[in-house]
């Protein structure tokens, strides 16, 4: 094998990029329980009873919050996983998913 071969194969290396990033943000309204949303934020989110209390304090005074962010495949999912229970049990509570 000569040098010309061994710079060929490596010039033709390409980098995968990393996924673009999603933010999930919590939609303030004033149906949904305090405690259901901290509830939701805790399961579905992973946060701690901190963290969520602070993340729906801040929705509730300011209208919205970012939860976290993902990759968009998994915001999506979560925002839809959030909302369904929600619905279930008759709360009008909304993610919203946006580009990072």
């Amino acid at each position: 094998m000569s040098d010309s071969d061994v710079k060929l194969r490596l010039s033709k290396r390409t980098k995968t990029e990393k996924p673009k990033l999603y933010k999930v943000v919590l939609l303030n309204d004033d149906y949904t329980p305090r405690e259901f949303v901290v509830l939701i934020l805790k399961g579905e989110f992973r946060l701690d009873s901190a963290q969520a209390d602070v993340v729906m304090l801040t929705a509730h005074q300011k209208g919205a919050c970012v939860v976290s962010v993902y990759p968009k495949d998994v915001a999506e999912t979560k925002a839809t996983r959030a909302i369904d229970a929600a619905g279930r049990l008759g709360y009008p509570l909304q993610f919203s998913v946006e580009p990072e």
